[in-house]
């Protein structure tokens, strides 16, 4: 199990120098990508730092979790990222991992982690992404995920008919209200193991990191900041009890 970073582990002394700072890291994942990056920041950071600038912070307020005040970065072929079985990847429609990086995160999740994928979109990124998760998972399916699923009812009931749209895709429509435009409907997937466990939430056609980004921004619509807030608490309490 993977315990030490959620501050789990039994016998830990409070002035122990190795002991987890806070009982709750997020880890965002670097991968290198298939396509150009941008200039200005790779793929794998998209909507880093403000992202979690405003959702640990929004963790910290919503739960009773000690929360770290940062994400970490780490590849897969990282060892620390044992220490860190909350993973987050945004802009999986741009990822690469080599072979080493698949078998390793085969063993992540095997051996207790948890993966949010994020921030992809449209006919040409599902491809790339499920390509990536058939690698690691060739016997376990990607599968819509249910509206009754415990990861949809652990603490919210959440609204799987709200998309939540990165802030470029937004408009204001006719009547003046805010409307979001994508390559598709919003969708939940997942897959999981052996046991049913889920241990891969896969975010299509929506942004969370952006709404997570712009939680202080007027323009960006409060009902889809706030479903992304009730995600990521359902997310964080699922992986931690499960």
């Amino acid at each position: 199990m993977l315990l030490v970073c959620l501050g789990l582990e039994a016998g830990v002394a409070a002035d122990d120098p190795d002991a987890p700072l806070a009982e709750f890291h997020m880890a965002r994942l670097i991968y290198d990508s298939g396509r150009n990056e941008r200039a200005w920041r790779s793929w794998w950071a998209i909507d880093y730092p403000e992202a979690e600038y405003h959702l640990m912070r929004g963790l910290a307020r919503l739960t009773s979790l000690d929360v770290a005040d940062d994400s970490i970065h780490l590849r897969l072929t990282d060892d620390d990222i044992f220490d860190h079985p909350w993973l987050f990847a945004q802009q999986v429609g741009q990822w690469h991992l080599s072979d080493a990086e698949i078998l390793r995160l085969r063993e992540f999740v095997r051996r207790g982690g948890f993966l949010v994928v994020d921030d992809f979109h449209g006919r040409f990124e599902w491809p790339i992404m499920s390509a990536v998760m058939q690698r690691a998972f060739p016997e376990w399916p990607i599968e819509p995920l249910p509206e009754d699923h415990d990861l949809m009812t652990v603490l919210y009931d959440l609204d799987q008919s709200t998309q939540i749209p990165g802030r470029r895709h937004l408009y204001r429509g006719a009547g003046g209200q805010v409307e979001a435009q994508l390559r598709g409907p919003a969708e939940w997937y997942g897959i999981s193991d052996d046991s049913g466990r889920l241990v891969v939430a896969i975010n299509f056609n929506m942004d969370m990191g952006d709404a997570w980004e712009h939680a202080d921004d007027p323009a960006y619509p409060l009902p889809m900041t706030s479903l992304a807030y009730r995600f990521a608490v359902n997310y964080v309490i699922y992986a931690m009890t499960h």
